[in-house]
């Protein structure tokens, strides 16, 4: 059992006040700041719990991106549109128009109910969309659960992003959100491995969106031990709840110190509500940009046709599609590993950097290998390390590093509103480039083109952020539009 029950802690609250709790803060502002009271980093453990069961959110992102690759086929005949190409797309694309709207609400559930609500709330229709999907007996019906599925996805992976910030002590931070990039790859390659007997066992694919409700009730039912954010608490102005939750989760001797930070965060924040034209036009607009960017550059950098097409390469290479899937999956969870192990020690900022810098090493030896410079044998063997090469290296910074570092450096008054709105900009490119495919995908030559023209964007946004270990969350708000540390 984590910690104390939420019912056993509302015993031990301490009452307090804004004025008391500040006299405190003020008590002890002279002690943190002469060092004359040293403090350990606060332990993992009493965190840990939480933020794996948040990373649910993101082994169900997982897996619903990757279930019907496998069964499509078999869904399209039994459902009665085999061969008609538009129908499969749908089946996709209502998916991402789903994430999409729900991404634009995500912000607003997240501030309005908390980040536990918020999980569970999500957690609905994706229960609801996959039951829909398992039972489907016509195209409408298929599509109707894809869309409430992907209302949960839009809003379930932004909350997670922004809840194990919130809860995660600072130096175990990155280790955390690293583990949202591993829990989606477990996702993609479990729905992989389920759909393997869809060929020989009719009627398999409904198994497969079955299976899909099991962790998603597991979050609805977990989420409700698990602590909320003493961010979002402290922001709504229930102080004593955020102490008590800041004790679950660091451990009582590190109460005062984090209310302490938290003060100095909140300090200056308005209270009224963040409208749209906010983030776009006013004084967050700039690192508003750098978020909505770092996403665009996600899906641009051309890891979804590296994720479409890596069956052709494979089988071009005599290799079965299910082993390329595997192959891709080992190289995915890898780089994530990679990504968990080094985010704390190098910075966001070094990974990112490194990360796009091999994709176009990737994408480079791929054009190498369909040049016919190298031998026919050679080039199947450039060609398929060039793939797992590519997604090695997205795993490492790409793919992690945006939603991990994003609310770190969104100030608290918009950070959930703010990552709403850089993850729409991430479903409605997904959304577009797969309606366009064949327009993003013609050969291995745009591909690298795509990694290519990527990493000078990134390189205009290393001189806009500083080393991103140890990252102020709130700390980005003004400085001539520059985000500091606090190291």
């Amino acid at each position: 059992m984590w910690g104390h029950l939420r019912a056993s802690s509302s015993m031990n609250k301490r009452v307090t006040s804004r004025d008391s709790m500040n006299a405190d803060v003020q008590a002890n502002s002279d002690l943190l700041e002469n060092g004359e009271q040293e403090m350990t980093n606060p332990s993992w453990r009493y965190s840990c719990p939480h933020v794996l069961v948040a990373t649910i959110v993101a082994f169900l992102f997982g897996y619903h991106l990757g279930v019907v690759n496998e069964p499509l086929e078999s869904i399209s005949i039994d459902l009665g549109f085999s061969g008609d190409t538009l129908a499969e797309g749908l089946v996709v694309s209502t998916c991402l128009a789903g994430a999409f709207a729900g991404s634009l609400i995500s912000g607003w559930i997240a501030d309005g109910v908390g980040r536990r609500r918020a999980f569970q709330l999500c957690s609905l229709p994706m229960i609801m969309g996959a039951s829909l999907c398992a039972t489907a007996k016509t195209l409408a019906g298929m599509l109707a659960g894809r869309f409430l599925v992907g209302l949960g996805l839009g809003v379930g992976p932004p909350v997670a992003s922004l809840y194990v910030t919130e809860v995660s002590p600072a130096h175990v931070r990155g280790t955390y959100g690293s583990s949202i990039q591993i829990a989606t790859c477990l996702g993609l390659m479990a729905a992989l491995l389920i759909g393997i007997p869809v060929k020989n066992i009719v009627g398999w694919w409904r198994v497969c969106f079955w299976v899909s409700t099991i962790p998603a009730a597991i979050l609805a039912l977990a989420m409700m031990f698990c602590a909320e954010s003493p961010h979002w608490l402290y922001k709504q102005g229930r102080f004593a709840e955020a102490e008590v939750e800041f004790e679950r989760l660091l451990g009582s001797a590190h109460v005062k110190s984090a209310m302490l930070e938290l003060s100095k965060s909140d300090r200056g924040d308005e209270t009224e509500s963040v409208k749209i034209s906010e983030l776009l036009y006013g004084r967050h607009s700039r690192v508003v940009f750098i978020g909505s960017t770092l996403f665009a550059l996600q899906q641009l950098s051309g890891i979804n046709a590296v994720f479409y097409f890596s069956s052709t390469v494979f089988r071009r290479a005599g290799v079965s599609s299910n082993l390329a899937n595997v192959f891709v999956g080992i190289a995915n969870l890898t780089g994530s590993i990679v990504a968990l192990v080094l985010m704390d020690n190098l910075g966001r900022k070094v990974l990112l950097h490194w990360s796009f810098f091999g994709m176009a090493l990737a994408m480079a030896v791929q054009v190498f290998a369909s040049s016919g410079v190298a031998s026919n044998y050679g080039a199947f063997y450039f060609s398929v390390g060039g793939m797992l090469l590519f997604v090695l290296t997205f795993a490492v910074g790409a793919g992690p590093v945006p939603g991990l570092l994003l609310p770190e450096i969104f100030p608290s008054r918009i950070r959930a509103k703010a990552m709403a709105f850089c993850m729409s900009v991430h479903w409605v490119i997904s959304l577009v480039k797969f309606s366009g495919g064949k327009l993003f995908c013609w050969t291995d030559v745009l591909a690298f083109a795509r990694a290519t023209w990527a990493a000078p964007i990134v390189l205009h946004i290393w001189h806009l952020l500083r080393d991103g270990r140890g990252f102020c969350k709130e700390e980005c708000d003004g400085n001539k539009g520059k985000v500091t540390s606090r190291n």
